[in-house]
């Protein structure tokens, strides 16, 4: 682990910070300032060199704006810029791979997740020399049944592909050490799912609780269709067990079929044989269900290998405020992808 009264230094280069703060930012521009007047503190008062690097997942509104004019009096601000809109983990998996800090800490900018937490994460990670500290929720009330109810059905069948080792009610909320990061960019995950991976690492980790708050501004990110896709990547990227499914219901319904027609064939021994459509049409329905069900979780483990093997990367960084002589955003796009590498050794604050 690292001594907090030194800083990790660059083979050739000035100290690089010993904490690097992840804000996945889109469309945030009501939300920033708050976040910022109230983060800022925090961070200060830790007594370490830090840094904040802000990716912007290809903001439409004035947050690009926002960002720039926010750096020029907190220059601990490092500004990574996306090309287009790629998503929320992919902005996530920029921010982590080129961080420099010897410890990362992600936190979204809507402020449900409180950054006061992130001193007691850092503490709790250096005393106990633990790789993960997780960010826990003990108290959902903010937000609506509907979402309380699918995110509790989601952790729960989460836990049952990862095991007990996935913390329930913890999202992206996270301090994760060097050690953990550079474990998580070796992975070749194309679409990673961090709140899976995070916990399969096995490294030491610890928990931090916390009450998650109402969004500070403006409105979610994660709508419903949003959150199907993530439960989705989840057990695809994760587990096979989708395919297993699939392979029983296609032995139910041979099982069923073979029943039928027995019974079919009894009833026409006795004569007792009725025209009829309605178990006809069951039967069919039933099949030709299972049969779509089948085919359709092939297809989503087909179209993985098919993006696997495109290779194609799962951003472009058009500007990173940390690299010199970078230029500005759409001159000159740099592609990366999830494997990509801590981005240039050039240091990450500047004065």
């Amino acid at each position: 682990m690292y001594d907090t009264t030194t800083s990790v230094r660059n083979e050739s280069g000035p100290p690089l910070p010993m904490l690097s703060v992840v804000i996945p930012i889109y469309n945030e521009q009501e939300a920033l300032p708050l976040t910022v007047a109230r983060l800022r503190p925090i961070l200060d008062g830790l007594g370490v060199d830090y840094e904040v690097v802000g990716v912007d997942d290809g903001s439409t509104d004035a947050t690009p704006v926002i960002l720039e004019r926010i750096r020029r009096d907190w220059p601990e601000l490092r500004i990574v810029r996306f090309a287009r809109n790629s998503g929320h983990q992919a902005a996530l998996t920029a921010g982590i791979h080129r961080a420099y800090g010897a410890y990362v800490v992600s936190i979204d900018a809507d402020l449900q997740d409180p950054p006061e937490k992130i001193a007691e994460m850092f503490t709790l990670a250096v005393e106990q020399d633990l790789d993960i500290v997780y960010g826990v929720r003990s108290d959902r009330g903010s937000d609506t049944f509907f979402k309380r109810r699918t995110a509790g059905a989601y952790y729960w069948l989460m836990r049952k592909l990862v095991g007990k080792e996935m913390p329930n009610q913890a999202g992206d909320f996270r301090l994760l050490s060097r050690a953990a990061v550079d474990a998580l960019k070796a992975l070749p995950e194309q679409q990673p799912v961090y709140r899976l991976l995070v916990p399969w690492l096995g490294f030491r980790s610890g928990e931090v609780v916390y009450v998650r708050e109402e969004r500070v501004a403006g409105s979610t990110h994660y709508p419903l269709s949003k959150m199907v896709r993530l439960a989705l990547d989840s057990i695809t990227n994760f587990s096979a067990a989708p395919l297993r499914l699939a392979t029983w219901l296609g032995l139910l319904s041979f099982l069923v079929c073979f029943f039928l027609a027995v019974y079919t064939a009894l009833q026409h021994a006795f004569g007792s044989t009725v025209p009829g459509w309605s178990s006809l049409f069951i039967g069919m329905l039933f099949i030709g269900g299972v049969q779509l069900v089948c085919v359709g979780l092939l297809g989503e483990y087909i179209g993985r290998i098919y993006s696997a093997v495109q290779g194609r990367p799962a951003y472009f960084v058009g500007y990173d405020s940390a690299e010199q002589g970078t230029s500005m955003p759409h001159r000159g796009v740099v592609a990366e992808g999830t494997r990509a590498s801590s981005g240039s050794k050039t240091p990450a604050r500047t004065a």
